[in-house]
């Protein structure tokens, strides 16, 4: 922080800056001076004529030079190493000392002792001198010197000196050392909250499908979605002042498949906001409720699964829900309600084939709130479903208040569906270029999916908007406890377009876990559009964690990071830390307990995710026939068969586990039963859960031979 000031204020600030140095030195260094010069004068005044002319002597002045010297050495020294910094009139030198942090502080501190050692040899030497030398006045006055000097060296020079001495190798020792910066080592600050990245916030979808014995998709599951289910230890060192203050700790840790060393640094992510401060904005609030047809099937069955030909090829289901999704929706608004303050405005727009306006935009304390709540519940499925005529609908209503002070104002569509759009556009110039568009003008969506069949695919790729993120809804109660905690966070995001640039000889990265704009990341850059507060507990942030696979290059262990991010008013920040890794032996260590889950979990993502693919591509493909009524001119009705579904249209896949991943997901069993008795958290067991549920569909392939 101090370099990056310096680096700012210009040449005449630096000259300045060195006036004012050299005018302190000056003060202070000449009093100091004209001390030690009485001290010496005094001596000789009390002397006899005769003796006086033996002070003029080389021999005497050499002496008094000796006892000047260390203090002149070390103002020089300083002084020197202060305008070399002012000026950079040797920019190579400050390469070296970034590159050999430990060389260059276990030289200053040897440089300290040596010093401290003449400093005891000037006290012992002259107390010697002054006691035995009674028969020469000259020697035994010049010993008596020494001892004093050394007092007052002690006093005024050695004592802050050997602090700094210390310091500088103790830390020394730090940076050549393993440290373990356990979570008892932390700075606690549970009075604040904590930030989580935008994008998905659980991934309920991947267990609920698995849990109904469907087969997830790929995007079912997220880094950032596994890492919003969990808290983490941030890793947070001293006190957060600041909107946004990133931590970071590094680990070593052999891959449970393969063995090999990997290398980890996690990115916390803390705010110096305290929890008794936060306050939301005031809502203007939009809720875009999709009312389709698919919205009629029961929560737990895919939709389009009752048009399949195939049956042999769909899930067997215990049990189906005896309520839609569309009940499940309407109950989720209404919670959603209770949430709004007197001076918050709500609108509503229902959707399918078209869109309808339900609510015009108005405050709720002009609104009859409760018959509104008994509106919503009446709400039925019907028709096809038009995301993008839905979401222009809720767009127009907000633009009168799209440049209302956004300090003050908080602007936000809250869209409820299943993402399964059959009519309308999706690409640029349709719902991916209208929330990028609205998220320029301020306006930031929250989708909440409804039903095993929410298409997650197409929910990911919207939500990489700036302050947008989404949530899976599988029950009312669940949805409800979640809004209770959460809804203000949900709504209201912090930290915009942060960019995190790691430079370093010895590392670059490799992938970025916990983030929807991972895929942006290139082997310096790691990008997030956007942070929400979240919740902070027992000095643990929910989600509060980024995780950077690294690359080893060479053996530098040092790195250094910059941090860049927005506010909402625009207003830009930025920040440099150089951290470096414990060790260099390559042994394996976690720096706390946050690393250590988050590279747990990340290995539990990838391997979740490549068995979904894998799976997914062995999967039989549906055969589907859907009838459509279709009428001639004269009104005639000719029924159409469809048996190809659009892009988003999703049916259902049976949970297998085939031969090729059975042991894969054996060893990662057996890695997670470990991992999770190390880390200590027992709510990790739900993965296991999952797991258990996965290899129980496994059935051996018996060869014709057997």
């Amino acid at each position: 922080m101090i370099a990056a000031g310096w680096a700012e204020i210009g040449l005449v600030g630096k000259a300045i800056a060195v006036a004012i140095t050299t005018g302190v030195t000056a003060y202070v260094g000449f009093p100091l001076y004209k001390f030690a010069q009485g001290l010496i004068n005094k001596e000789s005044s009390l002397e006899l004529e005769e003796i006086q002319n033996e002070y003029d002597t080389p021999e005497w002045k050499k002496h008094r030079l000796w006892l000047g010297a260390p203090a002149v050495f070390v103002v020089a020294f300083l002084y020197i190493a202060w305008i070399i910094y002012a000026f950079k009139l040797y920019p190579g030198l400050f390469a070296f000392v970034e590159n050999n942090e430990a060389l260059v502080l276990w030289t200053f501190g040897g440089i300290g002792i040596i010093f401290l050692l003449l400093i005891a040899c000037l006290f012992f030497g002259g107390l010697y001198s002054w006691i035995r030398n009674h028969g020469n006045d000259v020697t035994r006055r010049a010993g008596r010197n020494k001892f004093w000097f050394s007092f007052y060296y002690t006093v005024f020079l050695i004592i802050p000196f050997s602090m700094v001495v210390l310091a500088s190798l103790n830390s020394a020792r730090d940076k050549t050392s393993f440290v373990s910066n356990a979570p008892g080592a932390n700075f606690s600050q549970s009075d604040t909250i904590g930030l989580a990245v935008d994008g998905a916030n659980d991934i309920n979808n991947f267990r609920e499908n698995i849990n109904n014995g469907y087969l997830p998709t790929p995007t079912d599951i997220t880094h950032e979605g596994i890492f919003y289910d969990y808290t983490f230890d941030t890793g947070l060192q001293e006190e957060c002042t600041d909107l946004f203050c990133p931590s970071y700790t590094t680990a070593v840790s052999p891959d449970p498949f393969s063995s090999s060393t990997e290398y980890f640094l996690s990115v916390g992510l803390n705010s110096g906001i305290k929890q008794e401060d936060f306050e939301r904005k005031k809502l203007n609030l939009i809720v875009v409720l999709d009312i389709s047809g698919s919205m009629r099937s029961s929560f737990n069955r895919y939709y389009y699964d009752r048009f399949r030909t195939d049956r042999e090829n769909v899930a067997e289901v215990e049990e189906f829900e005896n309520r839609s999704k569309m009940e499940i929706a309407n109950e989720s608004i209404v919670a959603l309600l209770d949430h709004l303050e007197a001076d918050d405005r709500f609108g509503m727009v229902l959707f399918e084939s078209i869109a309808y306006t339900a609510k015009g935009l108005r405050s709720t304390e002009s609104t009859d709130m409760n018959a509104i709540r008994n509106h919503i519940l009446e709400v039925t499925p019907r028709g096809g479903t038009n995301m993008e005529a839905g979401y222009r609908a809720g767009t127009a209503l907000l633009q009168e208040f799209k440049d209302l002070d956004k300090d003050e104002y908080e602007n936000r569509i809250i869209f409820l569906t299943d993402a399964m759009p059959n009519t309308g556009q999706i690409s640029e110039e349709g719902l991916f270029g209208l929330t990028k568009q609205n998220a320029d003008d301020g306006i930031y969506t929250t989708f909440i999916g409804i039903g095993v069949d929410f298409n997650t695919e197409l929910i990911n790729e919207i939500t990489k908007t700036k302050g947008a993120n989404y949530y899976s809804v599988h029950s009312t109660k669940d949805f409800t406890d979640r809004m209770d905690d959460g809804f203000d966070y949900m709504v209201t995001p912090l930290v915009f377009d942060l960019a995190l640039n790691l430079e370093s000889e010895g590392y670059d990265i490799r992938a970025v876990y916990g983030s929807p704009e991972a895929d942006l990341s290139t082997g310096e850059l790691m990008k997030v559009n956007t942070l929400f507060p979240s919740e902070r507990t027992n000095d643990e942030t929910r989600g509060g964690l980024v995780l950077l696979h690294l690359n080893k290059l060479t053996d530098d262990a040092k790195l250094k990071l910059g941090v860049s991010y927005e506010n909402r008013s625009g207003k830009q920040f930025s920040n440099e830390q150089s951290i470096r890794f414990n060790r260099d032996d390559d042994e394996p260590y976690y720096s706390n307990s946050g690393i250590h889950k988050g590279v747990v979990l990340s290995r539990y993502g990838n391997a979740m995710k490549d068995w979904t693919m894998h799976e997914a591509e062995r999967a039989p493909e549906a055969q589907i026939e859907i009838p459509i009524v279709r009428y001639t001119e004269e009104g005639i009705p000719v029924i159409k068969v469809i048996t190809e579904l659009g892009r988003w249209e999703r049916t259902s896949n049976r949970l297998t586990l085939s031969d090729e991943y059975y042991p894969i997901m054996t060893t990662l069993r057996e890695y997670l039963i470990e991992e999770i008795d190390a880390i200590g958290d027992s709510s990790m067991e739900q993965e296991l859960e999952l797991m258990d549920k996965i290899i129980s569909t496994y059935t051996p392939v018996v060869s014709e031979e057997e």
